[in-house]
């Protein structure tokens, strides 16, 4: 089996040389999701956070996933005292039987967004 690229045109272009996800032998490997439109329009922490985990969503769909096949969830915030308003909203999306997961505070985001998650999911 080769590997898939997928696509979805609901969820944002990617603005590098990378795609959206890639699946292979039942396994879909989402790239880093962001919210540029949210934190441009001026949305606070938790409607960004709603944004990508929406466009997350958008690219599972499109591959023929769900939330519920999610099995690893990696999150990056600029600024770790909105951890808790993330953590919130993410709990959302996966209530039951939630994935693994780290969270990471880190110096910088793409487009200097405030969230950035991606995640690994599988059939």
């Amino acid at each position: 089996m080769t590997k898939k690229i997928i696509l979805s045109e609901s969820a944002p272009a990617a603005i590098g040389p990378y795609s959206q996800a890639v699946a292979i032998h039942g396994t879909l490997y989402v790239s880093g999701q962001i919210a540029i439109s949210v934190l441009e329009a001026g949305g606070d922490i938790e409607e960004e956070t709603h944004q990508v985990l929406k466009n997350l969503g958008y690219i599972l769909i499109e591959a023929g996933y769900d939330y519920e096949d999610v099995v690893k969830c990696t999150i990056f915030v600029k600024d770790m005292n909105h951890f808790a308003q993330v953590n919130q909203v993410y709990a959302q999306y996966f209530s039951v039987n939630p994935p693994a997961r780290e969270t990471v505070e880190v110096a910088r985001l793409p487009k200097d967004v405030r969230v950035e998650i991606s995640c690994i999911a599988h059939k």
